[in-house]
């Protein structure tokens, strides 16, 4: 991980958003919805999508 703070912070608020989604996809299932439903759906993007933006926080930093 490299840029000090604000890398520390992009990861740790990808982080939070790719949890956010895990929880909408828990709610979704909970509550009923099957694979396609609305919540399940738009928690998998925020899951990838923040998952995804840690992970090249964390790891696919540019080589100079």
């Amino acid at each position: 991980m490299s840029g000090g703070l604000h890398g520390a912070a992009t990861v740790v608020l990808s982080s939070i958003v790719a949890l956010l989604g895990l929880a909408m996809i828990v709610v979704a299932v909970a509550q009923g919805g099957g694979p396609l439903a609305r919540g399940v759906l738009v928690g998998a993007l925020f899951l990838l999508a923040g998952g995804g933006r840690a992970w090249l926080a964390w790891k696919g930093g540019t080589q100079r």
